[in-house]
């Protein structure tokens, strides 16, 4: 197949897969026990220059809007195992970054660019409702206007980096217009009065990424920290999608990939029945079923990395590529566990985790069926 990458994207991967190795990699069993990354990685991180890659240089970014830097980063990350950190990490640059890069303003840009790509600003955002999930209309967050500030009010839930954030984006409704009508952004900081993170959520898996809850009680948040418009919130949650759905489909296409290579290191060491287990017929059956899915994947997901880069990534093909992506993931490293056996149930193993911590990928996002449904859309116009 193609590859999409040059000289420099490989200098880049080896640069960062080097700090993955000294600075991650012999942490993770204590981010794992915490339930938290430890900041400090994400200074590190921007130190590097592995951070708001996409934010201009004038404000201390890396000045590309070249997809294929974040694209290695999700692919080291995956290939080391890096679950719920790496899910931090990625969620900071494929996601949110891009909406203070598009919709800050001069002043804003000033204020916060910086400290995004240096890594002293860690940030989040806050959609998900314990009453809402996919129906972004049903929104209850409401910010009402009081001179130059708006009062805040709500409760938001499954926020990734709800601890570590410095800078949250939350959506919220700013009128009582129906539906997506009156539905704006506004960036609450670290510290302001009123503004609460719950605890620190226990989940099967990705146990690195820190994942709270956060209550909005009376918050007084100024006017200069509406990003964008006010009423335009759902508008600008679309600007981004394709980018986000494209990265945990890509995600999830290097985690299979992760775990065919465990798997194929395993079954040609492990031994049943007087041969190794790479031997028998169904072993073979299977990780050539899995290596045809990956590499079937991979040229689409190649193409659609180019697409991005060129603007005309459409939301149908983003939608295939997080649907197929993370239902590759979720099954191909399940079969690879079960060649396993036993040993495949021990987190010890790095199967394990990657099994647990793939499970939300067919979840967050927008869930598969709500992927079906956009694809589905553009197949019946």
């Amino acid at each position: 197949m193609p590859d999409i990458y040059d000289d420099e994207h490989e200098q880049f991967r080896e640069s960062f897969a080097s700090f993955v190795d000294a600075e991650m990699a012999p942490r993770f069993d204590e981010f794992e026990d915490a339930g938290i990354m430890d900041r400090s990685i994400y200074a590190e991180a921007g130190k590097h220059g592995f951070l708001g890659m996409a934010v201009p240089e004038r404000f201390g970014g890396g000045g590309t809007k070249d997809f294929r830097f974040n694209a290695v980063i999700n692919e080291v990350l995956a290939m080391a195992a890096m679950g719920g950190a790496g899910n931090g990490i990625g969620l900071h640059n494929d996601i949110t970054t891009p909406y203070f890069i598009e919709y800050c303003n001069e002043e804003q840009s000033l204020r916060w660019l910086p400290g995004i790509a240096s890594g002293e600003l860690i940030t989040a955002i806050a959609m998900t409702e314990p009453g809402t999930g996919s129906d972004l209309a049903s929104v209850a967050t409401t910010a009402v206007r009081d001179g130059d500030e708006y009062v805040l009010n709500g409760t938001k839930t499954f926020i990734t980096n709800g601890i570590n954030s410095d800078l949250v984006i939350v959506v919220a409704k700013t009128s009582a217009d129906g539906g997506h009508g009156g539905m704006s952004l506004l960036v609450v900081e670290r510290g302001m009065p009123g503004f609460e993170r719950g605890r620190n959520l226990d989940k099967i898996g990705q146990k690195s990424a820190d994942t709270a809850e956060m209550f909005f009680s009376d918050v007084r948040v100024p006017v200069a920290n509406v990003l964008g418009e006010v009423g335009r919130g759902f508008d600008y949650l679309g600007f981004n999608l394709a980018q986000e759905r494209l990265s945990i489909g890509l995600y999830g296409l290097a985690a299979a990939k992760a775990a065919l290579s465990w798997t194929v290191d395993y079954v040609k060491e492990r031994k049943a029945f007087g041969q190794t287990i790479a031997k028998f017929q169904n072993t073979k059956f299977v990780l050539a079923e899995i290596a045809t899915e990956i590499n079937v994947t991979q040229s689409f997901v190649n193409d659609c990395v180019l697409k991005l880069n060129a603007g005309e990534l459409s939301a149908s093909e983003a939608a295939m590529a997080k649907l197929w992506g993370s239902e590759l993931q979720n099954r191909n490293v399940d079969r690879c566990l079960q060649l396993f056996g036993g040993y495949g149930f021990m987190t010890e193993y790095p199967i394990a985790r990657a099994y647990t911590d793939a499970r939300v990928t067919t979840i967050y996002g927008g869930t598969s069926e709500i992927m079906k449904t956009i694809i589905s859309k553009d197949v019946l116009s």
